[in-house]
This record gives C-alpha cells, sequence and structure tokens, in this order.
C-alpha cells in the first residue's frame, strides 16, 4: 500500500464509513480469499461478488437501460459500422489485449483511458451517443476500462483466458454475426444473437471464434458489477491507477 493509496482509502471511508471498502481491502490480502478454479488465472478477485459466469443482461435495475438502449438501436449501430469498416478502415487497429497484440482482432474505440474518444462521434454517430448517455454520464461504465467495437476477422481465434479482475462485467451487443461464431466461458459455449446483448464476469476463463466467411463485430462494453458499490468503486479505481502508475500503463492493461 502507497501512501497515495492509504490517502485515496482514508477519504473514502471518512466520506462513506469506515466498513465501506472493506472487500476490497480483503483482495488486496495475502492470497486474495477464495476463488473459483476457473477464475485461477485472473489477477485481482474481489470476495463476496456472485462467482456467476453468465448473467441475465436484464437482470439488473443498473444495467438493464444501457441493454435496453443499446438494442433498440442495433440496426442504425450496424449501418454506421458498415460504413466505417468500408470508408474509414484505418480507424480500426489490431487489439492489444494484454495478453497480445492480434492482427485478425480488429477493434474501433469509443471509450479509453477513462474518456469518451471524440473522433468516434463522427465515426459511430449512433453508438457513441447511447454510450454517452446511458453508460459514461450515468457512471456505468468502468472508467479503468473500454468501450469498443470488437471485429474478428474470419478464421480468428483468441485463445482462452482470464481477464484481470471480476468487479466489472463484460457486455456485448451483437452488431453483426455471421454464422460459425461462437463464445465460451467457465467451459459453455453459447452464439450471439443479432440485435441482442451477452453480459458475462470476464474473470473466469473465456474464449471466442470466428469459424465463418465474413466479420463478426460485436460492441463491448466494460461495466461495473452491479454488486459493486460506489465507495468500492471510488477506491478500486484509486488503486488501480496508483498500480498502472506504478508499473507503466502497459504493465497493468487488459
Amino acid at each position: 500500500m502507497t501512501p497515495e493509496i492509504e490517502n485515496a482509502f482514508s477519504a473514502v471511508r471518512a466520506e462513506f464509513g469506515a466498513e465501506s471498502i472493506t472487500r476490497v481491502e480483503r483482495m488486496l490480502e495475502p492470497g486474495g480469499g477464495e476463488r473459483h478454479p476457473l477464475q485461477k488465472a485472473a489477477k485481482w478477485i474481489m470476495p463476496g461478488l456472485s462467482p456467476t459466469p453468465w448473467h441475465d443482461p436484464y437482470a439488473y435495475a443498473e444495467l438493464a437501460p444501457v441493454v435496453q438502449e443499446l438494442e433498440a438501436h442495433h440496426q442504425a449501430i450496424k449501418e454506421e459500422l458498415h460504413s466505417a469498416w468500408e470508408a474509414r478502415r484505418e480507424a480500426f487497429a489490431a487489439y492489444e489485449h494484454y495478453l497480445t497484440r492480434q492482427e485478425n482482432w480488429q477493434a474501433l474505440y469509443l471509450y479509453r483511458k477513462g474518456g469518451l474518444v471524440e473522433e468516434s462521434a463522427i465515426t459511430a454517430p449512433t453508438a457513441y451517443r447511447v454510450l454517452k448517455d446511458v453508460a459514461v454520464d450515468t457512471g456505468k461504465i468502468c472508467p479503468l476500462l473500454e468501450c469498443h467495437f470488437s471485429t474478428l476477422l474470419p478464421g480468428a481465434f483468441i485463445e482462452p483466458h482470464c481477464d484481470l479482475w471480476n468487479f466489472s462485467i463484460n457486455l456485448h451487443l451483437a452488431v453483426d454475426i455471421p454464422e460459425g461464431c461462437g463464445i465460451t466461458v467457465a467451459g459453455e459455449t453459447r452464439s450471439w444473437e443479432e440485435g441482442k446483448c451477452l453480459l458475462f464476469d470476464y474473470s473466469f476463463e473465456h474464449e471466442a471464434r470466428n469459424d465463418g466467411t465474413r466479420p463478426r463485430t460485436c460492441l463491448l462494453i466494460d461495466l461495473w458489477h452491479p454488486e459493486t458499490t460506489l465507495p468500492e468503486r471510488r477506491a478500486l479505481v484509486a488503486l488501480m491507477t496508483e498500480i498502472r502508475r506504478l508499473m507503466g500503463e502497459s504493465g497493468a492493461d487488459r
């Protein structure tokens, strides 16, 4: 614990109470507490969050408006994605996952490094507006991570892996889905249904593939896990921001 983290935690306790960030503090203890075997490769597991790989996108009052708005605007989002892919391919880049840089996994960012990517308001205006209105302005997006169009080219395979932690959760809007695509989380494989959302805990081991003949694109949003509290979220942002500063930004990226 650095002085910066101690000061940030003290400020949260002073505002919300001495016990308000107990789960965050327990996460930092040696061993970090028990975890599901399929979360073993995640770096941080905050105790007390439901160890559920797949979630119902409509099950949480906090997240349901995000799901509803994305699904309601799917057609416009898809049309703008196709226009961008044809006319502004340079806006897409090989996705730099914290494990590797993968050329057949292309990304167009709408939110990154704690803020909206303003250029995407021109490239993907509907997705940008919906994201801003229902996830960014409402504080539902996890500012430590991102939102991007994730395009897997034909034949692409994302190796099984765990992401860094369990206190945010990954929402997929299925934007353009060819046949032959699937995602496996904690051993259970599902297919995307175009125009619908999937929600899962990516601290569990997961993988994805495109065995189809054209690109597969989802809009991915990293949202706060709905079982986390406001003081916990403030403490986690302070904690991870300081860890990234100490390690260098690339050392802790997802």
